[in-house]
Order: structure tokens, then C-alpha cells, then sequence
């Protein structure tokens, strides 16, 4: 029995042993694995997806009401991801095709899965920057930002002219541009027509501030009535230091109810702006905007007017002068009257310069 004892103890540290290495060789093979798929998952999470060619962004932009599938399929059909497969994995996981946000979104070339799905995800989108001026009309405006928002020019034109609609912010077609103050302005793709205008609104709001109101008060002129009047003096002059001249003799006509002959509401009402020089023919047109015919101011702006003469009638220059007519030197400056005679005078002078350049 000596003999078998160190036999059996020798077998047992030999299992003991086999059982060790096996329970090793388990966590060994399961750290690979667990760092396969950990690996196979980070490259999934990195791998370079957006592809541009020489661009170094792009910018991608997901309508309303589009789901995950239309979202894939763009990128897809405009060549940007180098693996649809793996990003609708990706995306899926992050739950995204269950939260398009639509907008304008700002893509770099080699972006990367988890950038692209993230910022997707997040509607964090690239905003656009519109400037309203130098608009004549209103389907001028409603082409302009419909050309850089997703709310189409249609759309705006109906809000536009919606009498309904437009009293909710105190104006009506007529008196459509009193509400927008020129400037520069930023806007998500996506901002709706009711977005717009409430926007709008807002920049009124803060424009039209107690000191502007108070001018406009002791002009006896309401804040449409301003912004129309300001609109005659921006198409009169683009002299900044003119234009309070100006609407102060466009002020002493309303006043004495003088018809203000403005020739700017004419080419308005013709709706012709290839108009370079206002015939008695041009003044005999049958519209509430000819100013030769109907006294008082026109039903409304017949353009949208620069803050700059929206301030110069605001503070418009006080005189006698009555009547002003360009200047023969065609400086753009224009030569003031107190009356009709010194006014045929000017005119005159002016008549011949045009007819020496052959201006009809």
C-alpha cells in the first residue's frame, strides 16, 4: 500500500493541472472573441461612409414627412455612402429609422457611421442665411425665399394673399411688406410658411420700437401708411442723404391733399419696370396706385423699402418745396421747388438732358 500511495497523489495534481489549463484556455478564447466583436463593432461605429469625391462637404437635405427608407435611398442615389448595408445597421441600432428629423444637414467627406448617425439623429442642421431687400412685389418675394426654404413659392403666395390668414398680424395683402423688415436672416431649411411669418413678426416687433411709433404719430401717419410712403422714397432716390427731402415733399402734399404725382406708383401699376421715363399715357392708367389720379397714398408699399427710407420719412427733412425733379446731370440727385413754375423749369432742363441721350 506504500507503494500506490504517491501513484494516486501524482494522478490527482495531474487533473488538477488539466482542469486549470482548460479553465484558461476558455478565458483566453473568450477575450478573443469578446475583442472580435468589440473590433468588428468598433470598425462598424468608424468606418469612413460619406464618400464626395474632391468636395470637402455637402450639404443633404430630408424633406417632411420622410421616413428612414427615403433618407437611405438618397444617400444612397446620390453616391454617398460607400456601405448602405452597414449604416442601416447602424442606424437601426441607434434606433434612428424610428426619428428622421428633416432639415439641411452638413455632411464631410470620410465622415465616419456614428458621426453620420448622430447627426441625423440629433435634427442639429446647418441653417441658411436669406436676405429680403430690393423686392418689388410680392410674388417676387415668395420666389426668393421659396428658392432656399422647403416651403415651395405656391405656398407662400397663398398665405400671401389669404385676407383671413394675414389679419391675424394686423395687415392685409395690400400691406404684405409692412411686416418685413429688410435684412439678413437665418432659417432652418425646413422653417414652414406659418413659421416664417411668425418669425417675421417677431423682427416687426422689434424694429418698430416705442421711439418709431412716437415719429410716426406726430406724422399722423399709421405704421403702413409709413412703410408705403417709404416705399415711394426708395424708388424715388437712391441717395441716402436725399431721401428725407424727398418724403418731406411728399409730406407737405398730403397735408395741402396734393396728389403725389409719384411716378414709381405709375410704373407699379403698369406693372411694367422697363419704364425708364412716365409719358401723360402712363399717368392715365385706371388703378387705385396711380398717384396722378387719386390723391392720398397708394392702397400699399409698392415695393419693400430699406430701413434706411423707412428712417427718412420717420425723419423727414420740414421745407416748402413741393415739387423736386432729377437733376440734368443725371447724378441721381434731384433739383427742389416751391412751386409749379420753378418746377416746369427744372423739369424742362431735365427733359433735355433724357432727349439728348436718346432715353425714351
Amino acid at each position: 500500500m506504500e507503494n500506490n500511495q504517491p501513484a494516486q497523489t501524482a494522478n490527482k495534481s495531474g487533473h488538477f493541472l488539466s482542469g486549470l489549463q482548460k479553465a484558461l484556455l476558455l478565458v483566453v478564447v473568450g477575450a478573443i472573441i469578446i475583442a472580435m466583436v468589440l473590433g468588428w463593432y468598433y470598425l462598424r461605429l468608424t468606418k469612413p461612409m460619406i464618400r464626395l469625391k474632391e468636395r470637402k462637404f455637402t450639404y443633404f437635405y430630408i424633406h417632411t414627412g420622410s421616413g428612414f427608407n427615403a433618407v437611405k435611398d438618397s444617400l444612397v442615389k446620390k453616391g454617398y455612402l460607400t456601405d448602405p448595408e452597414t449604416f442601416e445597421w447602424l442606424a437601426r441600432k441607434k434606433h434612428y429609422d424610428q426619428h428622421v428629423s428633416p432639415g439641411r444637414y452638413r455632411l464631410t467627406n470620410g465622415m465616419h457611421n456614428n458621426a453620420l448617425v448622430n447627426l441625423l439623429r440629433s435634427g442639429n442642421q446647418e441653417p441658411i442665411r436669406i436676405i429680403i431687400q430690393n423686392v418689388r412685389n410680392s410674388a417676387e418675394l415668395a420666389g426668393k425665399i421659396g428658392r432656399q426654404l422647403e416651403v415651395d413659392s405656391a405656398q407662400l403666395g397663398q398665405l400671401f394673399s389669404d385676407s383671413n390668414y394675414l389679419a391675424k398680424f394686423g395687415i392685409s395683402p395690400s400691406s404684405l411688406f409692412t411686416l418685413f423688415i429688410p435684412n439678413t436672416y437665418e432659417f432652418y431649411w425646413n422653417t414652414s410658411g406659418d413659421q416664417l411669418f411668425k418669425r417675421m413678426f417677431e423682427e416687426y416687433e422689434k424694429f418698430w420700437t416705442p421711439e418709431r411709433k412716437r415719429l410716426a404719430g406726430t406724422l399722423h401717419l399709421s405704421i403702413p401708411e409709413v412703410v408705403t410712403l417709404a416705399s415711394i422714397v426708395e424708388k424715388e432716390s437712391n441717395k441716402k442723404d436725399e431721401k428725407p427731402a424727398i418724403a418731406g415733399v411728399y409730406l407737405n402734399r398730403l397735408r395741402k391733399q396734393i396728389p403725389l404725382q409719384a411716378d414709381p406708383t405709375v410704373i407699379f401699376a403698369w406693372n411694367d419696370y422697363r419704364i425708364k421715363r412716365v409719358f401723360k399715357r402712363h399717368t392715365e392708367i385706371n388703378s387705385p396706385y396711380n398717384t396722378y389720379l387719386h390723391a392720398g397714398l397708394p392702397p400699399g408699399p409698392i415695393c419693400l423699402p430699406s430701413i434706411n427710407s423707412v428712417d427718412a420719412v420717420l425723419h423727414a427733412l420740414k421745407h416748402n418745396y413741393f415739387y423736386f425733379c432729377a437733376r440734368e446731370d443725371l447724378s441721381g440727385y434731384h433739383n427742389f421747388a416751391t412751386d409749379l413754375d420753378g418746377h416746369n423749369k427744372n423739369a424742362k432742363k431735365y427733359q433735355k438732358a433724357l432727349n439728348k441721350m436718346n432715353i425714351r
